[in-house]
């Protein structure tokens, strides 16, 4: 698979099962997915005329449970990049002592070019196309970038049709009126939060008053900000698909977000200081930065130039592999939560929900935001435990223990036939 951000992540976990010596006929296994699905999507325009753009689902591991991991749509997904997200997806939910295993799925196109219409009869010819290799106890899709609540709810109701019965376990982050989970939009963002918390103990920095800068202001970073907020953050420093935003006395956060929902951007927002660039945000002079946009963000200069004290990796694979032989170099000045752990919150609701639909049986939101702070506090200390008694930098740590935990499963499950 000839693709940047597959050989990238690649590279790392060969990296890593290299320092731990991992099993060879493990290793030749993990590397590669279990299944990859390449589709080709008719959608029929608004204006009659009829588009084919591709779609893919990776299936990367299932050992501990049904693979698991979200859908995006965006007009860069490659089959690679959904690969690579597929195999993070493993270490994710091992990482969090999850029963399931690691999937991903994407279509390239642009949803912000296409009308409702458009939007459903394409999601549900996709869904269409895979309903055989995805259900409740098979493969369980999620939203993801450029995909929501209703895009779960029409794969929900294609899927359900096709099999003549209602199946609201296929996916998660669904609507509540058709059993999705209380706390499952900002899980993600509150898991940053939370474990952005949990490494400002471990420092022993006082959050009050600290500064933050959070690139990406999707669900992923206005969630995190909100959270960071109500934690006595302070932030400064914001970016969107527009550019970059200052408020060096700190930003309204709630005011932010509400005028980003209705704008679409921090464009005009009264707020704003002065504008800047992405890279300004990446670099700006705080204490936490919060990377929660797309792949690839930090390249060694970047990382050279970071002055923050904490990076939670709110977005899937932010850094570089040059980027991240600086961050080692400065791991005693940067504390890094990397993405399998930073940004977990949102596959761990994602079981919850998963669980309650199983049962039947549905939690309240404090529930569910209690019971995310545990799994995620508990993670955190294991890594840094670990961390500790193997003498590795914190992402080296997070997928030790991680890839500990498939392999020691698949040795167990032994190999058929």
């Amino acid at each position: 698979m000839n693709d940047s951000h597959f050989q990238a992540t690649q590279a790392q976990f060969d990296e890593v099962a290299e320092v731990m010596s991992l099993d060879m006929n493990v290793s030749r296994r993990l590397r590669v997915p279990d299944r990859c699905f390449i589709i080709s999507v008719p959608v029929r325009m608004e204006d009659g005329h009829v588009e084919v753009v591709p779609g893919y689902r990776v299936q990367h591991n299932d050992t501990l449970g049904p693979f698991k991991g979200g859908i995006r749509y965006a007009p860069d997904v490659t089959l690679g990049e959904v690969a690579s997200l597929a195999m993070l997806m493993t270490w994710k939910t091992a990482l969090m002592g999850l029963p399931l295993g690691g999937g991903k799925g994407g279509i390239r196109i642009d949803p912000s070019k296409l009308s409702r219409l458009e939007n459903q009869r394409m999601t549900r010819r996709y869904t269409s196309e895979l309903v055989g290799v995805i259900g409740p106890n098979v493969d369980i899709p999620a939203p993801d970038m450029g995909t929501n609540g209703q895009t779960m709810a029409w794969i929900m109701d294609t899927y359900s049709q096709m099999k003549g019965y209602a199946c609201p376990g296929v996916v998660t982050g669904k609507p509540i009126s058709i059993g999705g989970s209380l706390g499952r939009v900002e899980a993600t963002g509150r898991g940053v939060a939370y474990t952005i918390a949990e490494a400002a103990k471990y420092l022993e920095m006082d959050l009050t008053g600290k500064k933050v800068a959070v690139q990406g202001f999707g669900n992923v970073g206005t969630h995190a900000a909100l959270k960071l907020n109500k934690m006595g953050c302070i932030v400064t420093h914001v970016s969107d698909v527009k550019g970059g935003y200052i408020n060096t006395k700190g930003f309204d956060v709630p005011a932010a977000v509400a005028y980003a929902e209705a704008h679409g951007n921090l464009k005009g927002f009264e707020g704003v200081q002065n504008e800047c660039s992405q890279k300004d945000v990446l670099c700006a002079p705080v204490d936490i930065l919060v990377p929660a946009a797309t792949a690839h963000q930090i390249n060694a200069e970047v990382a050279m130039n970071l002055k923050c004290r904490i990076l939670a990796e709110g977005a899937n694979n932010p850094v570089t592999p040059d980027g991240n032989k600086v961050l080692k170099e400065r791991q005693k000045e940067i504390f890094l939560i990397p993405d399998i752990l930073a940004n977990a919150g949102g596959v761990t609701v994602s079981y919850f929900e998963w669980v309650q639909g199983l049962q039947n049986f549905f939690w309240s939101a404090k529930e569910v935001n209690k019971e995310l702070s545990k799994i995620m506090t508990k993670a955190f200390l294991e890594v840094v435990t670990y961390q500790k008694e193997k003498g590795v930098d914190m992402r080296t740590a997070t997928s030790m223990l991680a890839i500990n935990r498939v392999a020691a499963a698949m040795l167990a499950r032994g190999l058929y036939p």
